[in-house]
Formats: structure tokens, sequence, C-alpha cells
């Protein structure tokens, strides 16, 4: 939807500046009046470039809004509103603290919208993406229920606990990753420039050389001569990849593959378990009704199969039947999560119990993390032993079996 800046006053002459979202400029005005803000000035964001009385200035899409950024602002809008500040005041304060354009502007629009009427949650959910459902879902969840700086609290945990756990997984894959990447690189520059000049010889020798070394050699030429060839066959299967993934079939079909594939599947599994323990946990401890929790959550998980199985659970409880019922006879949930459902429900503390299943899955997380790292090291340097073997087998001995003809 387009976007356009505008500069407002209001009845008391205090002066606003901000963004708003609406399909027509007509529209845009008419929601600013909407909010008693008389407009002073109202044009269109340019993403592209800006015109200046001394030439052009290039302005780039809007800078994105990191998640580690996300989690730091929750905790600091948790911490103000306990202290008691306004909403507004709370955000003007982590705008004047931020340093982060991206943040800052989207803060700063929050702040706009919120001190012109507009609730603290249907401005979050104005920024565009930058504040997941999850998040707004929990912000509107307060402002109901007149906990929010409760909620605030209970949101800034989920996201800090949510974004440790995708760092430590990060992390973790950082070292092999460079190490395979600069494999890669290198065998490529091998077979390129270093490869030919060391089996010159042995084409012109006319000696029947072994399989390994004619494949080595003819993967050498391949590279050399249709190098281009070889950058599209890459790049069509990057961008047909991600073309597939964007069809309900292409990713339902990737999310399967994931949870199949072995080792890191159950990996996987751990921590689609650990998101929706830990998100139900937060929307019900917050006062979300447990079907609208699990709507939420379904967004959440981020795996197609589980979010069936979430929707699924919605019908169930929808008919009065227990949250459990689905989980039960699914083979992607561990009965130990299925049975704490169920006492949780009993219990009437759900919260409670999904946070020690939550608890429990992620500290299995931390420790297959850690032992996956340990056994990669090992693998790795396998791994460059049997390529760089392999390389020298194929010229050393050829060369080796033509110098004893002699």
């Amino acid at each position: 939807m387009p976007q356009y800046n505008y500069k407002a006053k209001k009845k008391d002459g205090q002066i606003f500046q901000g963004v708003v979202e609406s399909a027509a400029e007509e529209e845009a005005v008419a929601v600013l009046r909407d909010r008693n803000l008389e407009v002073l000035f109202l044009e269109p964001v340019s993403r592209l470039i800006q015109k200046k009385a001394r030439g052009y200035q290039f302005t780039f899409i809007k800078p994105h809004v990191k998640r580690k950024d996300i989690v730091i602002f929750a905790r600091q809008l948790s911490v103000m509103i306990s202290a008691n500040l306004s909403v507004v005041e709370a955000l003007r304060i982590i705008v004047a603290q931020t340093e982060k354009e991206g943040l800052k502007e989207t803060i700063t629009n929050v702040a706009d919208e919120v001190e012109s009427g507009t609730k603290l949650s249907v401005a979050l959910e104005r920024q565009g993406k930058t504040f997941s459902h999850f998040f707004v879902s929990m912000i509107q969840s307060g402002e109901t229920s007149g906990k929010l700086d409760e909620v605030l609290e209970y949101l800034a945990d989920q996201e800090e606990k949510d974004y440790d756990l995708v760092a430590k997984i990060k992390g973790a894959m950082i070292y092999p990753i460079f190490i395979i990447s600069g494999l890669v690189l290198v065998g490529a520059a091998m077979m390129i420039f270093v490869i030919p000049q060391l089996t010159a010889m042995l084409t012109a020798s006319g000696a029947t050389l072994p399989f390994t070394t004619r494949v080595l050699i003819g993967t050498s030429n391949f590279m050399r001569g249709y190098w281009w060839l070889l950058i599209i066959i890459i790049a069509g299967v990057v961008f047909g990849f991600k073309a597939l993934l964007r069809t309900s079939q292409g990713r339902y079909a990737f999310d399967l593959i994931k949870l199949k594939f072995p080792v890191f599947g159950n990996l996987f599994k751990m921590i689609y378990l650990v998101r929706f323990t830990q998100s139900l946990s937060t929307l019900t401890r917050g006062g979300v009704p447990l079907t609208a929790g699990l709507r939420i959550v379904s967004d959440v998980v981020g795996n197609n199969l589980y979010q069936a199985l979430i929707n699924r659970t919605i019908k169930e409880v929808e008919d009065g039947n227990s949250v459990a019922v689905v989980f039960l006879e699914s083979p992607l949930v561990p009965k130990l999560v299925s049975q704490m459902l169920s006492v949780g429900e009993k219990s009437g503390r759900m919260d409670q119990v999904l946070d020690k299943v939550s608890g429990f899955y992620g500290r299995e997380i931390e420790n297959m993390v850690a032992n996956m790292t340990h056994l990669i090291e090992p693998f790795i340097m396998v791994l460059i032993g049997i390529a760089v073997g392999g390389m020298v087998a194929s010229i050393i001995l050829p060369m080796y079996n033509l110098a004893n003809q002699f």
C-alpha cells in the first residue's frame, strides 16, 4: 500500500510529522482528519530519487529493522511502562536513545500515531512487517486486559528467548559454512588455473589415464570453457528454488524434507515445538483465548506441517474437544508434549506447563547444537582430506606410472 509523508497540526497548535499508509492521497487526508489533525503537508514517499534544489539525492528503500533491535525495543518499552510512564513518553525516550535510523523512523511513526489517539497495537500493525502478528496480538491483549506492563514483560522475555535460540543455531553453523565455502572456492580455483598446468604433460603423453584422472581433466576443461554456463545453472537453481518456495506445494514439500532430513530433522522438530510452546505460553499468560492463541501460533511456528496440525487442533477445540486430541494422533509431536498439554488443560495451568515443556526442549536443542558443532569439525577435516587426497592421487599416480615407462 502507498505511503505518504505528512505534516499536520492539532487544534492546540502542536505539529506532528510521520508516515501514513493509504490507497490514495484523498484517503490519507481523510485518515489524518479522523485523528483530529489538520493536514499542512502531504506527499508520496519516494523510494528511488528525490529531486532537490541542488541536483539529485538518492534515497534507498527504508532501512531494515533487525530482529535484535525489536528485542531491545520490547525490553526498553517493558521497563518504561512498568515505571508508570505513558506509552507516548516511553516511545519518545526510546526514539531519543535509538541510533538505528530504520528503528528510529518506525518508532517515531508509532509515537505520532499513538499521540494522535491511535491504539499502540494498531500503530504497530501499520508498520508493515516490522512487527510480527504475534507481537501485535500480545500488545492488543495487554490493552484489552489493562495489563500492558505485564504483557510487555512476558513479550520481552519471549522475544529474547526466540532471538537467543536463533542466534545459537546460526552461530553453530557459521564455522562449517565458512570452511565449506572456502573449500569450494579453492577447489574451483585449482580446477580452473592449477589442474590444467599439472595435467598438460599427462594429456600430451597420449598414455591411458585412470578414470579419476580423466574425470578431473574433463571437469577442469568444462569449468574453463563453460564457466558462464555454470554460473547460469547455479543462478537458475537458486531462483527456481526460491520460486518453488513461493508456491504452497513447494513450501509444503520443503518443510516435509526438513523434518525427514537425517540428524537435522530432529533439530527442526524441536525448534518448532519450542516456538509453539513458548508462543502459546506467552499468549495464554497474556490473557489471549486458547483458540485465538492457536491461530496466532500457527503463523509463528514456521512450518506448514505443524501449521496444518495446529489448524486441525483449533477445529477440535471449537467443537468442544481437548487441545491434545490431534497432537496425540500425530507422529510430529512427542507423547510428552501431548500429555503435558492434556495435564495443563485439566489443571488450568496451561501457561506453566507449556513453560516447562519449552524449557525442556530448549535445553535439548542447546545440547544437540553443541554436539553437532563438535562432530562437524572432524567431519570437515575428513572431507577436506578426501578431496585433497583424491585430487593429488589423480595427478601424482599417473605421473609416477608415466615416469616408470622411461
